[in-house]
């Protein structure tokens, strides 16, 4: 009977160990990681938000170009395409 008394004390003794720990746990994830996770994701929200603008500025001064030179672009397109031909040969 002292036996089953001793064990059950123990069992209940991790249990709540295990209490503490699960507590400690979901504080620190409430303290320290949430918060760490949402100031990363704000900083690469706003990096994908600048190279987009980036991309769309490259993408609009290629296009002037273009327009004011149509030969030179046809004649650097087909250079590309060439060498890309010889390429995957």
């Amino acid at each position: 009977m002292a036996f089953a008394s001793d064990t059950r004390g123990k069992l209940d003794d991790a249990q709540a160990q295990i209490a503490r720990l699960r507590d400690q746990v979901e504080a620190l994830m409430k303290d320290r990681v949430t918060p760490a996770v949402s100031d990363f994701a704000g900083r690469a929200e706003s990096a994908v938000h600048s190279a987009s603008g980036v991309a769309r500025d490259q993408a609009q001064y290629v296009s002037g170009r273009v327009k004011d030179q149509p030969l030179m672009a046809i004649l650097i397109a087909a250079a590309v395409g060439w060498i890309v031909g010889r390429v995957m040969r």
